[in-house]
């Protein structure tokens, strides 16, 4: 099935979270006719609770995510689309929009486009570690850090932050373990720094996350041996997900995140982004949401037009 677009929309916010929801919010309360296109397929779905956005302290990500679009919803001029944006092309007067799920298909044109998608994230292959990420292990440190306060924690990741993510967790538990699984990730120099912290560098390959009901009890290494940790911290590996804006000439990072100036203006007029679409990436929900209410203003200005765009057209 097949809508055809029967109406522009001054902005299509493209992602559902935080950031979009934000931009989205602040956008129809400016009086813009505001498309929220979302998926509902958010990245951290597995967490049980987020931490640190003011008055939603310890509030489910999946309840934040319904309040925020019953919010926008209530005022005129929004609409939401639960469908995926494949493709995005420049037209007359903007961007055409080329969606679809389960079998159906839609279009819409917006003047302008807010990339707000987020990103995906890649666990290492390891047993059990789905099975427990969101409930004893978590990714974000600033979000659970206080949570997991003066555990016996892991320290787990593939990639060369390691150590600095190591370091930044003293800051709530001083029994920590870096388990590199494998991967060469640690310096000498680094490990010795660690190691007069008290933090060891275990380097063998992990096989499995054990537990139960209760949480994780260890790290079963690949020879067999078991060190006891009640939970810990994993690096995953993340990539963006803005494949439909590649037609449009937009640069992109070396992490494959959005060029954009301090303002979310990116290198494509009419296109804008916000939260972990553009650098530093990863981020805490509250943050992002100040992504999008930033990028929404610096939009709307946008499309007003200055003074001189003003005494441009008079002349």
């Amino acid at each position: 099935m097949t809508d055809a677009p029967d109406e522009v929309y001054d902005v299509a916010v493209i992602g559902g979270g935080p950031a979009g929801l934000s931009a989205a919010l602040n956008l129809v309360r400016a009086r813009r006719r505001v498309l929220l296109i979302d998926s509902n397929r958010p990245r951290n779905s597995a967490t049980l609770l987020s931490h640190g956005f003011l008055t939603r302290d310890g509030i489910s990500p999946l309840e934040l995510r319904r309040l925020g679009r019953e919010e926008f919803l209530g005022y005129e001029g929004a609409e939401h689309r639960m469908t995926i944006v494949d493709s995005v092309e420049r037209v007359e007067g903007g961007f055409e929009l080329a969606c679809s799920m389960r079998n159906k298909t839609s279009r819409a044109v917006a003047r302008t486009i807010l990339a707000a998608t987020g990103l995906h994230e890649t666990l290492p292959d390891i047993a059990g570690l789905r099975a427990f990420y969101g409930t004893s292990i978590h990714s974000c440190i600033e979000c659970d850090g206080y949570g997991k306060r003066d555990e016996a924690l892991a320290v787990l990741g593939e990639h060369p932050d390691l150590a600095e993510r190591a370091v930044l967790l003293t800051q709530w538990s001083r029994d920590l373990i870096v388990f590199t699984n494998g991967a060469d990730v640690v310096t000498p120099q680094e490990e010795q720094a660690l190691q007069a912290r008290g933090i060891p560098v275990e380097r063998r390959p992990v096989a499995e996350i054990e537990g139960g009901r209760d949480g994780v009890t260890g790290l079963r290494m690949a020879d067999g041996d078991v060190i006891l940790r009640s939970g810990g911290f994993v690096r995953p590996a993340w990539s963006s997900e803005l494949g439909y804006l590649g037609g449009l000439g937009a640069d992109f990072d070396d992490d494959g995140l959005l060029i954009a100036d301090s303002h979310g203006r990116t290198t494509v007029e009419g296109v804008y982004v916000a939260g972990e679409s553009t650098a530093p990436g990863p981020q805490q929900l509250i943050v992002a949401a100040g992504s999008g209410a930033r990028t929404a203003a610096t939009l709307n200005r946008d499309l007003v037009g200055g003074i001189r765009d003003l005494a441009d057209a008079v002349q």
